[in-house]
């Protein structure tokens, strides 16, 4: 156990926190579970910084982790789906990728075959992110003329994250395909 897979165990543990902040959202417990969303998903940025740089990267960090990050996004989709913030249809498409993604990388890893994570996949995940929060929010900000409709920004975004999510899963085949037919 070291402070990389504490950071993970926090991420898990604040899922229950946002799922009883988020699950009856007025503005205020909105912007609450925004910022528990927001803080276990810093954890995700520093887990694994930490862990590279300390020279702490451990097997159980190397399930934790991902496992971690899954039912925090997975959480917050189907409670947006629930709160009829988030077409069920994009969730599925999202759910999806990650399910067929994690799949091939156990079978390849079982075959010693590594498929690293790319760029795509990053982006990916920060734009779901930052769209997730927009959805969560789910208000209009009126300053003057300008009116900011948050679940604009967040369903526009999240529409992103998907096409993202299905072009990052055909890599992540296509790296398999090529390194097993090496």
């Amino acid at each position: 156990m070291n402070f990389p897979n504490i950071l993970s165990i926090l991420r898990i543990g604040l899922i229950p926190l946002f799922m009883i902040v988020f699950s009856t959202p007025t503005m205020l417990r909105s912007e609450w579970a925004a910022i528990i969303f927001s803080i276990a998903s810093a954890t995700d940025w520093f887990d694994g910084y930490i862990a590279r740089k300390w020279g702490q990267v451990t097997v159980l960090g190397k399930l934790l982790d991902p496992v971690a990050d899954k039912l925090l996004v997975l959480t917050a989709l189907i409670m947006l789906v629930e709160l009829d913030r988030l077409a069920a249809w994009i969730a599925i498409v999202i759910i999806g990728r990650d399910m067929a993604v994690t799949g091939l990388r156990a079978i390849a890893s079982s075959s010693g075959i590594i498929i690293a994570a790319r760029e795509m996949g990053k982006y990916k995940t920060t734009i779901q992110i930052v769209a997730i929060l927009f959805l969560i929010l789910n208000y209009r900000l009126e300053m003057g003329k300008i009116v900011i409709n948050m679940n604009s920004i967040g369903t526009g975004l999240i529409w992103l994250a998907a096409l993202l999510a299905l072009i990052s899963a055909i890599d992540y085949f296509l790296q398999f395909y090529r390194q097993l037919n090496k």
